[in-house]
Parts: C-alpha cells; structure tokens; sequence
C-alpha cells in the first residue's frame, strides 16, 4: 500500500535527478505545493528555474503551460478572449494559458502591472472573470513564476499584493563542482527532463495537501508562529509588516514541512526554517534601513533571535 511519504519521495527522487544538488529548493518547492499557494523563484537566468517547474507538472502528470512576460503582453493574452467566427458571426470564448495547472510565468516583473493584475484573482480564488463571466481553473492550480533580481532595467516590481499571493520565494543558486560537472554528464547525449515519467498524479497531490491540512500545531507553537509575524509589525526598522494573509500562509507552510519530514505535528524549527521564505517578501523596511543595507531577511533573524522559543 502506498503511503505519503512513499509519494513524496519518489517526486523528491525524480525532480531531484533532473535539478542536482537542489534538494532544499525541491523541498521548499514541494511545501509551497502542499500548502495549496504559489511559489517566486528569484534567481539568474540559466541556473534550472523553468527546468524545475517543467520537472514538477511532468512527475505529477499535470498540464503545464509557459508565458514569457514582456511590456508588449496584454490581460487577454493571460486570459483568453472572444474570437469571432466567420461563419456565423458568432463569438466564441479561446481560453488563454492560464486554463492549465501548472502556470510558468516566465519574468514576471517584465510585464506591466496591468497585465500583472490579470493573474490576482487566479492566484487568489483559482477562477478568472472575463466580460462579467466567471470560469473556474482546473485543479489543482499552481503559478510558478520567476524574476531575475539583478537586472531591473525594463521591469516592474511586483506590487504587495501580488508578492502576497505567493507562498514562498526561494532561489536556486548555482550548483556544486560535483553537481555541475554531473550535470554536463547527464546531458551529454539526450535532456533528463525528457526522461521525467509521472510518479504521482493531481488527486494524490490534492490529497497530500488535504493531509497537510490536518497535521497538528499545537496552541504554544500556534503563538510563537503568530508572536514572529506580530515582531515584524512592530520592528524599528519595517515599514510595511507581515500580513493576516501572512500568517496563515506560514502556518500552512509549517504543515506541509512536517508532513515532508514525515512528522504528524508542527516544531518550532518548521517556523524558523520557513520564516525568511515565506515571510521576507511579505515586509518592506523602511529608507533609513534601506540605505543602511538592512534587508528584510536580515530583520527576520532579529525577530528569530528576539522571540522565546516556547519549552
């Protein structure tokens, strides 16, 4: 009989043979996953960002669709839109990429905010809203998008309202001697990602988070996890604090960690472990912190390092 943790293994090992040496950004991957959100991966071009999430829509045997961002790109190309048929002079409804499970956003920062809106209510309820009409998303939905941080010039930041849509933000980095020269070896005759055979499926991923749901936080953990986000709230050098959104988002995460683990209960080590992920993106300091080269990652250790651990 196949159990949980017998799932996720064989999707950490098959992701795992494709993206080397990332065990810990398949793991988070994986958490953002099970915690029923969307992932930003924030890294260089070239180091496996659209390689890993092809990887994951292939072990899950999910539909995956890609959209390069750019200023050109409008809603409708998102969306979808009506088309007229010759015929008869009816219209008639060509639904757009977003209509798939898996959705690579492509440098997401590249497109203008107003076509960046059109994923808000995607992201948020899993439906989109067309000329007045309502059309549910196939389940499950997962947006993994990616910005290049070091490149600014023809971008447009995400607004907090988008980053807020997003579980976690994670980069990959580059690999390990070793992990790079087996990637060269891998590929020496053929593509590992077109080797990538479904070893799971949507409704044992729908069931792995459904189960995450039900792992146990117990109320000391419950008040440590919310007294790290109220710190941030409160902290000298935060402008803009971590969201009620927030929260919930970071006490699913930590459920979904321990089930990865194989735990039936939340620790503090799953809030310390997620906290930089799932909350960094969710803050902004203030100029004085700014300029002074404070980030918010470096604020949340402080919150870390101030907040008891409960016994």
């Amino acid at each position: 009989m196949t159990t949980p943790g017998d799932t996720i293994n064989r999707l950490r090992t098959t992701i795992g043979r494709v993206i080397r040496g990332k065990a810990d950004a398949i793991e988070l991957l994986l958490v953002g996953v099970l915690a029923g959100g969307h992932v930003l991966i924030e890294d260089v071009p070239g180091v496996g960002k659209t390689t890993l999430a092809k990887a994951l829509s292939r072990a899950l045997a999910l539909d995956f669709a890609r959209i390069q961002f750019t200023p050109d790109l409008l809603p409708s190309d998102i969306l979808g839109t009506h088309a007229l048929t010759p015929s008869d002079g009816s219209l008639t409804f060509r639904k757009g990429p977003i209509f798939t499970h898996v959705l690579l956003a492509d440098e997401i920062n590249r497109a203008s905010p107003r076509t960046q809106s059109a994923l808000l209510e995607a992201m948020s309820e899993e439906q989109v809203t067309i000329d007045g009409i309502t059309m549910g998303l196939p389940a499950p939905f997962v947006v993994l998008a990616t910005q290049n941080p070091i490149d600014f010039q023809g971008t447009y930041p995400l607004p907090e309202a988008q980053l807020d849509r997003f579980v976690l933000r994670f980069a990959l980095g580059y690999p390990e001697e070793d992990d790079e020269l087996g990637m060269l070896a891998d590929r020496r005759d053929s593509d590992p990602l077109a080797t990538v055979a479904a070893v799971a499926s949507g409704d044992e991923l729908r069931q792995l988070a459904a189960r995450a749901r039900r792992i146990h936080v117990e109320t000391r953990v419950a008040r440590y996890l919310r007294a790290l986000v109220a710190r941030t709230r409160t902290h000298d050098d935060v402008a803009l604090g971590v969201s009620p959104r927030g929260t919930l988002v970071l006490y699913r995460a930590c459920q979904a960690r321990a089930l990865l683990v194989g735990r039936d209960h939340v620790i503090p080590d799953d809030v310390q472990e997620l906290a930089v992920p799932v909350l960094a993106h969710r803050m902004q300091v203030t100029e004085h912190a700014r300029y002074g080269g404070k980030a918010t990652t470096s604020v949340i250790a402080d919150v870390i390092e101030s907040v008891p651990v409960p016994a």
